[in-house]
């Protein structure tokens, strides 16, 4: 067999592999926070309504945790997209399609989306259970906010109040404005594909 090929084959079988392990830490990472949220919302109602205060924190983790995955499953498809499409010139046929079917079936690369979500005629069920995780985590953050306002309210301590909206405003506005910039702007697929065309040429 062709030096070249086996190497890129031992490459795909490793993005592959990585691929498969991040899609595996996405849903650990989801349950761990659902399970963690749901603890402190009984914490909170049955111990000490100060615990409400973690929750917002913790949806934020989570969702920037989930989003840490995926950037890992953009990373091991754009490579393993790369190879597969070497592979296929260099036997002359297009024996390689995964990367086809997961551009059609899962979510597309190289166009404007939503860490993974895209909407219009790209949608799909991958996309939909994203918008759904993201959107329970949106209500399980704002929740927690209600409940720690109320929280921060009763207890009439102003410094400590302005200390927690304050702290949890720049983490919340830093994570939307960096995962803009890294996932919606392009930013992070763009570097891949710079390190690939100069690895791969463009017509790869």
């Amino acid at each position: 067999m062709d030096h070249d090929i086996t190497i890129a084959l031992q490459q795909l079988g490793r993005m592959r592999g990585m691929n498969a392990l991040y899609h595996r830490q996405f849903f650990s990472d989801v349950r761990f926070t659902a399970v963690l949220i749901l603890a402190l919302f009984v914490a909170g109602a049955a111990i000490d309504r100060w615990l409400f205060l973690a929750v917002p924190f913790v949806a934020l983790l989570g969702a920037a945790s989930t989003a840490f995955d995926a950037s890992y499953l953009i990373f091991s498809r754009q490579y393993a997209t790369r190879l597969e499409r070497f592979i296929n010139r260099r036997v002359g046929s297009a024996v390689l399609i995964a990367h086809e079917l997961e551009n059609a079936y899962l979510f597309p690369l190289d166009r404007t989306k939503i860490v993974t979500l895209r909407f219009g005629g790209d949608f799909t069920w991958f996309g939909f259970m994203t918008a759904f995780y993201t959107l329970l985590g949106v209500a399980a953050y704002l929740t927690g906010l209600v409940l720690s306002l109320d929280v921060l309210s009763e207890s009439g301590r102003a410094d400590i109040g302005f200390a927690y909206l304050a702290t949890l405003a720049i983490f919340t506005v830093g994570s939307l404005a960096v995962g803009a910039w890294w996932f919606v702007a392009g930013t992070g697929e763009e570097r891949l594909q710079g390190t690939l065309d100069n690895s791969f040429g463009r017509d790869l």
